[in-house]
């Protein structure tokens, strides 16, 4: 038969305080619409650092799943076919037409102080943008875009960081 003990100084558990870090909260309220003609149906265009050049007329689209290159940037970035990996997927245009890719590149986009890798589809296919960035940019930027806002937040070391929409 074992009789229980009461636990003494040196056999009591040691408890582990548990790593509480505090973020900012990302968040839209009415202020962040200060600026913006309400109600609209405008899509979120804002300027990025694409490759090294400013790029504006990038839009953001949450709803898509592949960066698109336009023609415009293309050629102000220099860029030639050499500089493509092959992409033979075809895709729709906003027109509704089937396009054959130029390719694939991967290029540095810079949101302010923060810079993530994206693969751009290169489209030989007018539009009225220099490029498109969907979900794969916003998760690797760990951003919320709010197209009612024209905005995207994103935490950037302990700061929240904004783009505003044009």
């Amino acid at each position: 038969m074992s009789v229980a003990r009461p636990p003494t100084e040196n056999s009591k558990p040691k408890l582990k305080r548990a790593r509480v870090e505090n973020w900012p909260a990302m968040s839209f309220s009415e202020e962040d619409k200060v600026g913006t003609v309400q109600p609209h149906d405008d899509a979120l265009v804002i300027t990025l650092k694409i490759g090294g050049y400013d790029a504006k007329r990038v839009m953001v689209d949450q709803g898509s799943g592949i960066e698109i290159m336009y023609p415009d940037l293309y050629n102000r970035l220099g860029l030639k076919l050499k500089d493509l990996t092959t992409y033979d997927s075809p895709l729709v245009s906003f027109n509704g037409k089937v396009v054959i890719p130029r390719g694939q590149i991967r290029l540095p986009v810079q949101a302010r102080s923060e810079v993530v890798k994206v693969d751009f589809i290169v489209m030989d296919a007018y539009s009225p943008y220099t490029a498109i960035v969907v979900r794969p940019w916003l998760h690797a930027l760990g951003a919320v875009s709010f197209i009612l806002h024209l905005k995207v937040k994103y935490l950037s070391r302990d700061l929240i960081e904004e783009l505003v929409g044009s």
